[in-house]
């Protein structure tokens, strides 16, 4: 049974992640707050900030480590400035009207966390009573979770930046490592410390609802990566979008075409989706209990693959292409009844080969098109019950509709249709 309120901004909000290493030649939170008033421009309401910890030096990977590696929980990474920059800046984030919610790792530590000093038990041991690492992760270690004033200590921590910094809350790393009752037992503690705290989960697990405001989407990200490949089944992934409403209910979940984990590893979202990841990200922001995500340049566009454990800059054009892009959509997000109150979703059953639906809520309408087929579609699409003026977010066109629309659509293309209110 869900214990927590989800506050209610969340709905219609949006999540930006940040990659400090990378966004600036610098790597500098201080370098990074040049970019505030463009991205509060662009409608970006939460940022997520990749771990800001300082990495361990032990059996590090590359030159810098991985953010993922955490020597101190309750010290700022020095490349990235000084605790009085981090404040700062957070200051300069709630000024512009947004929120900052931070990376937390609570299944793991670095070999030279400074807990592997003052408290040893804190961590799993092997027969031979050395630390050990979970997985094939070699350069961390295993948190015992069953240890409770590990989770005490670990609370604290996270409470730390509550009240030391303001942070407006937290994206849990594997969420699904670390036991459920742990992020209850911190999300009741540190509730109680600032209200509407942002809690992110990452997982698929459903109980975690619990605990969370927020979970992933791997599933969802899995099935579009099949789109560029031969014989591609749209129906297959309306089902398991179907599934995943009916296993999540009215829970929040992330949906995005990158993310650092995705970028680093499997590519950015032009190697995974090619002409279709701009289509896949209407997708992110118009479907329902969605809150999107966008990661660091993906207003570039972002077309290579940064770096995990050494520096690899993102390199800022002076306008970023697609800004204008997500502007459009975030601020759609804001505007429209039907993000604000969360509206139903309706698939539009065609026999024409796009994915397509509608969301609508009184007399407020949203419809999208997706054509993420390999086929040029010239034909009319069925709308039963939706009629009026509709204006086309993308190029001001407006459209009168009247059960049906004429649409012309190449492969990747997308419209987004929104009823115009006398």
């Amino acid at each position: 049974m869900k214990q927590f309120n989800v506050p209610g901004f969340l709905i219609s909000s949006n999540l930006y992640e940040v990659n400090t290493r990378q966004y600036t030649s610098e790597g500098t939170f201080k370098a990074f707050m040049e970019h505030l008033p463009r991205l509060q421009q662009m409608g970006v309401e939460i940022l997520w900030f990749m771990p800001i910890h300082p990495i361990g030096i032990e059996k590090r990977k590359g030159t810098l480590g991985s953010y993922y590696s955490i020597k101190n929980f309750k010290e700022v990474n020095p490349e990235f400035g000084t605790l009085e920059d981090f404040k700062f800046m957070v200051k300069a984030i709630h000024d512009l009207g947004m929120k900052i919610i931070i990376d937390w790792v609570a299944n793991h530590a670095a070999w030279d966390n400074n807990w592997t000093l003052t408290n040893p038990e804190f961590f799993e041991k092997d027969d031979q009573g050395n630390f050990k690492s979970p997985y094939d992760w070699t350069d961390v270690i295993q948190i015992s979770h069953k240890n409770t004033q590990e989770q005490e200590a670990m609370i604290e921590a996270m409470s730390y930046w509550i009240l030391e910094c303001d942070i407006d809350g937290f994206r849990a790393d594997l969420a699904h490592l670390t036991p459920l009752e742990f992020w209850i037992k911190a999300r009741k503690q540190l509730d109680v410390l600032k209200p509407n705290l942002v809690w992110l989960a990452e997982t698929e697990e459903p109980s975690y609802h619990n605990a969370f405001d927020i979970s992933y989407t791997w599933k969802w990200m899995h099935a579009t990566e099949e789109i560029l490949k031969p014989g591609f089944n749209m129906h297959s992934l309306t089902s398991l979008l179907a599934a995943a409403s009916s296993e999540f209910k009215s829970e929040l979940r992330m949906y995005y075409t990158s993310n650092h984990d995705e970028n680093s590893w499997n590519g950015s979202e032009y190697e995974k989706y090619g002409i279709y990841a701009r289509a896949l990200a209407v997708f992110t922001n118009t479907y329902v209990h969605s809150v999107p995500l966008i990661y660091s340049g993906q207003e570039l566009p972002l077309k290579k693959r940064l770096s995990f454990f050494d520096k690899d800059e993102i390199g800022w054009d002076e306008k970023p292409a697609l800004h204008f892009f997500y502007s459009l959509l975030l601020q759609l997000r804001k505007r429209d009844p039907v993000f604000k109150f969360n509206a139903g979703l309706s698939f539009i059953d065609s026999s024409l080969p796009v994915l397509a639906y509608k969301r609508s809520v009184g007399n407020h309408c949203v419809i999208v098109i997706l054509n993420i087929s390999q086929e040029n579609i010239n034909d009319e699409l069925k709308l039963p019950d939706v009629s009026g003026v509709f204006n086309n977010i993308f190029s001001n066109e407006l459209r009168e509709v009247d059960g049906r629309l004429k649409i012309s659509l190449e492969p990747g293309d997308y419209l987004v249709f929104e009823k115009i209110i006398a």
